[in-house]
Formats: structure tokens, sequence, C-alpha cells
């Protein structure tokens, strides 16, 4: 008897202490946090080859934040700030999330106060990593895809639920009513194989006492265990792990989706930085034009006052001086928009005050110029093209585009769409759901069997409940315990959905590989498309450095002959036109250049990018 209530006593005691002494919320995030960082880790070791800093915890010091304490951002609510400033709401779960703020040191280093914060192309990227409320979501679609893995592996753990209850009834069961209380404490263990099988456990004990005089009680303790192993549909390692198998290939995927975004997400930085400087440049260049054609009116307006211009040329200058203030205007505006929409783009304040490194213009010229020609070079060959000494009716040849001084990226095609057949990332997505989609064949199939369930139970003790109190305690006895097995057969009479499941995972199939198919098309057309561009880029600036000397040649002669009565205004405004149109042609052919650049070595899969948002380039000269 008291053996029997001591056992009752330690079995609640460690049923309550298990309910009592549940792990607080914060416990329950960071372990998930633990174990999704151990699946991060192997499914990027196994996506990538190798294993970089992987975290979705939001920066505390961010440039973002930086810049709005720093210039004094007006910003809606304590949300733009970050959520570590959010007032808690009732009965919030964890007082100590988000972890810390940043301190005031943090946010202020190293920038200066009044002046605009710039920011180089390679800091642009790591801002971006940082920042980018886009990049931050898509690590997140991977932790998410990681904890969904974590749900799966629980399907094969043990798993244990406790239970206690304290009831108090009445029982009329034998004519007098019988009132008492009845505490009862259950413990479960289910266990699933990747067989198939499903094993269950069960202890519960009770204790049921009278709540008359004499204060009657008794102990009930019952446990059984139940066994289901599947001999054909639903048997076999093969189909029971098949969720797990989807959830450890989504994974991988995962990685390889978030591989391609982030150099997808680079070459966006970099053209979009490029685009503003190239904005910034046409600013410079209207500005230019402005104060040519202001010069160009007032000498215009002394030669009217000489009587040597009339006063319709007079008016062309004016007009043109008028329409160069608007163009200028116009220039400073897109500039300031660009930058605005890159801002977006970095995830900064709009109203932040920033500026780019000017000198990657430079950069990228200097860079032409010792890739593709210097001017002087490329101006001799285009006018030996053009000797003069053929005759007007001599046969003109067309001199098609070759690979002298192409860049190089400029590869052959074949090359560059086995880089690409090789490396891109979307590619290996679409293969594996190829393979995905066999499996899925499979185990539709295996739903059309018939189910055969070979099937076990054993239970020994007995329960109790208020109108059993007067009874004896139970007692464990194997030899008084009941046991079963079976056979369970679910014949395969109606079948119709499984059926249709099953056709349908054949269509999926061909679906999956005309997707292969079709990626595999675009992947080389981006590839063909890509290497035109690039010469297209190319001889384009060719072309646009040729095109700014004569244009500038031009400026300076018809000026000369100006003075010297020899040329209408009409012919300077239009050769400042002209000018005007090669300098925005050439930073343009600049830009274009090395955005094609970028989104070859991007459309090829080899730009490499590392967690902080910086890049490797490729070079093709190591891949052989």
């Amino acid at each position: 008897m008291k053996q029997s209530r001591a056992i009752v006593i330690f079995v609640l005691a460690i049923v309550g202490c298990g309910i009592l002494s549940g792990c607080q919320p914060a416990d329950y995030r960071k372990d998930a946090d633990k174990v999704t960082a151990d699946l991060l880790k192997q499914g990027q070791a196994e996506a990538l080859g190798h294993n970089e800093p992987f975290t979705i915890e939001t920066p505390a010091d961010t440039l973002r934040r930086r810049l709005i304490s720093l210039q004094n951002l007006p910003i809606a609510g304590p949300e733009s700030i970050g959520s570590d400033q959010l007032k808690p709401i009732a009965h919030w779960p964890e007082k100590n999330y988000p972890a810390r703020a940043p301190s005031e040191a943090e946010l202020a280093a190293p920038f200066e106060s009044g002046k605009p914060v710039k920011l180089t192309l390679l800091e642009s990227l790591a801002v971006g990593a940082r920042n980018s409320r886009e990049y931050q979501s898509r690590k997140e679609d991977v932790f998410r895809t990681a904890l969904d893995l974590d749900l799966n592996l629980d399907e094969f753990r043990n798993t244990y639920t406790g239970l206690i209850e304290s009831i108090l009834s009445t029982d009329h069961a034998s004519g007098a009513p019988t009132t008492g209380n009845l505490t009862s404490g259950t413990f479960r263990v289910d266990k699933k194989f990747e067989s198939g099988a499903i094993l269950t456990g069960r202890l519960i004990v009770d204790l049921a006492k009278l709540l008359s005089s004499d204060g009657q009680s008794s102990v009930g303790i019952f446990s059984d265990v139940s066994v289901t192993i599947p001999l054909m549909r639903g048997a076999g390692e093969y189909i029971v792990r098949e969720p797990l198998t989807q959830a450890q290939r989504d994974l991988v995927y995962a990685f390889w989706n978030f591989e391609r975004f982030k150099r997808q997400f680079v070459v966006n930085v970099a053209s979009d930085y490029l685009s503003v400087l190239q904005n910034e440049d046409q600013v410079t260049n209207a500005a230019g034009n402005y104060e040519r054609l202001i010069t160009s009116a007032r000498r215009a307006r002394r030669l009217g006052d000489a009587q040597r211009l009339s006063s319709i040329e007079v008016d062309q200058a004016q007009q043109d001086e008028l329409r160069a203030r608007e163009n200028w205007i116009k220039a400073q505006q897109s500039y300031q928009q660009a930058l605005d929409r890159f801002k977006i783009t970095l995830g900064l304040p709009t109203d932040a005050n920033i500026a780019l490194d000017r000198m990657e213009l430079e950069r990228l010229a200097a860079n032409a110029r010792k890739v593709l020609g210097e001017p002087d070079e490329l101006a001799k060959a285009a006018a030996n093209a053009h000797a003069p000494s053929l005759a007007a009716d001599a046969p003109v040849v067309l001199p098609e585009p070759d690979t002298k001084g192409a860049g190089p990226y400029e590869m052959a095609e074949s090359q560059a769409v086995k880089f690409a057949l090789d490396n891109r990332t979307d590619l290996r997505v679409a293969q594996g759901q190829v393979y995905d989609a066999q499996r899925a064949v499979v185990v539709a199939a295996d739903a059309l069997k018939m189910g055969v369930n070979l099937v076990g139970n054993a239970s020994i003790g007995q329960t109790r409940g208020i109108g059993s109190a007067t009874l004896p305690d139970a007692q464990l006895r194997p030899s008084r315990g009941s046991y079963s097995a079976g056979l369970e057969l679910d014949l395969p009479w109606e079948r119709t959905a499984e059926r249709n499941i099953y056709r349908d995972s054949y269509i999926n199939l061909e679906r999956s590989v005309r997707d292969v198919q079709a990626l595999e098309d675009q992947i080389k057309l981006d590839i063909r498309s890509g290497l035109r561009q690039l010469l297209q880029a190319r001889e384009s600036y060719k072309i646009q450095v040729v095109a700014m000397q004569l244009a500038r040649r031009r400026v300076d002669s018809t000026k000369l002959f100006l003075q010297a009565g020899r040329a209408a205004i009409r012919d300077v405004l239009e050769a400042e036109r002209d000018l005007l149109d090669a300098q925005n042609a050439l930073t343009a052919s600049l830009v274009d250049y090395r955005v094609n650049e970028l989104q070859l070595q991007r459309d090829m899969g080899v730009l490499q990018v590392d967690s902080k948002g910086q890049w490797r380039e490729f070079n093709p000269n190591e891949s052989h």
C-alpha cells in the first residue's frame, strides 16, 4: 500500500515538475535558434561546399540608424529606428527582445556631423547586405526553411507528453451517490521509426479518494504499449522518410536560391551605383554646356551689336542658352531622383545626406583605356579605317567587329555557356526538382497498394475512478496482463483520390523536365545576349571616344570660323549640342560595358559573393 502511494507521488511529482518548470518563451526561441543554426551549417556545407556566417539577427548599428541619429532625420515613429525601440504591448512574452540597443558612440562613429556620408562602391555592397530589407527577407526565407526541416526531423524523435488532472466528481452507478476526488497523471512516449513502425507507450497513475467520513482511497496504475508495423503501403525507409528527404533538399535549394539572389543583388547595387554616377556626370556635362552657351550668347549679342550677326542668329543663341539651363536643371533633378532610389535599394532613408565616390568613374575610364585602348590609338585606327585616298565610288567594305581590344570576359560562346551550365545554382534547383518529381511518383504509387499492418498491444495494471475507490490498490503484474497481436487489412477498393494523385505525379514530372529545358535555353540566351551586349558596348565605347574628339574639335573650329565670319551661330550651337551628347554617350558606354561585365559573370554563375556582400570577380585566366 505504502509502496503504491509512493509510486503515485513520485510519478505525479515528475509530471508536475515538468509542467511547472517549463521553459520560458525566450528559452524556446533561443533553442530554436540553436537547433536551426546546426541545420543551416549542415545545409550550407552541402549546398556550397563551405561554411560562412549566417544569421537573421538584425544588426543593432545599421547605417540607416546612424544616419537618422547623426543627421537628425524626421521619422514617423519608433518603428523607423528599430524593433528595440518599440514600446512593449500588454502580455509581451520577452522583456529582453531585442537584446540591446546600440550605444551613442556606435551610432556616431565614424562619420562627421554636417557632412555627407561618402560611400565607395565596395562600401555600398556591404551597406546593402547589412541594411537592405529585401536582403534580410531572403535570409529569413532560408531560416524558415530550416525551421520546416526541424519539424520534419521531429517526426522521428522520441515525443514525450505528460498530463495531470484533478477532478471532483459524483458517481451514481451503485445507487447511492459517491463523491470523491480523482487525481490522475499520464506519461506518454511516442516513437516513429524510419521503417514506418509506430510505437506508443503509456503509464497512467490514479489516486481516487472519497470525501466521506472514512476517506477511503485507492491507487490505480496502468501501463500499455502498442505497436503498428506497416508491411505494404507506407512501409520502408524510402517512403516513410520522403517528407524529411524533401525538407532536407528544400534547405539546399534555399541556399542555392539565396546564392543566386546575392549575385543578382550585388550586380543591381553596382549597376545602380554607376547609374547614379552617370547621372552626376550628366549634371557636370550639362553645367559645362550651359556655361559655354552663356558665353556663346554673350558673344552673339556683341556680334549682333556690331552688325556682324543677324537678330535671328542672336535669338537662336539665347534660345539655346535657355534650353541649356532647362537641361541642366533636369539633369540635377534626375541625379537626385536616381540617388534617392539608390538609397532605397540599400535600405537607407531617402532624405539622408549621402554622396558617392566620383573617382569610381575615373577608375572605370582608366581601366577602359588600359583594356580597350587609348583614345589616341582608337582615333588613329578610326582615321585609317576611313582613309581619304579611296575614290568616292570605290567599293565599300563594312568592317566587322573583331576581338581586337576585347575585354577579359569576351570569351568564346561555348566556353561561357559551359561555365553557366556548370555554375548556375537556379539550374541545380530545377534539376533537383526533377528528381523530387520522380520520388513523388514512387510515393504516389505506394499509396495505391493494399494496407497491411501488423499490430500488437500489451497492457498491465488497472485504472481507478471514484466508483472504485474502495478497491485495493492496483499493481503492475505482467502475469495478469492483457496481450494481443493481429493483422489489419485495408483493401484497395476505393482509390479514386490516390489514382488521380498518381496520374498527376506524372504530369508534374513532365512539367519539371520542361522547366529544366526552358531554364537551360534561357541561360543560353542570357549568355549569348550578354556577349553580344559586351561587344556592342565595347564598339560603342570606341565610337564615342572618337566622337568626343571630333565634337571638341568641331566646337573649337566653329568658334574660330564664327569670329572670322566663315560660320553661322547655328553651327556653333549644333557643335555644342553634339559635344554634350558625345560626353554623355561616352560615360554611358563606359558604364554599360562595366555593368555588362558584371551581368555576364552573374549569368555564368561565377561571381562570388560572401556573407558581407563583398564580391570576388571571376578571372577567366585562372579557369583553365
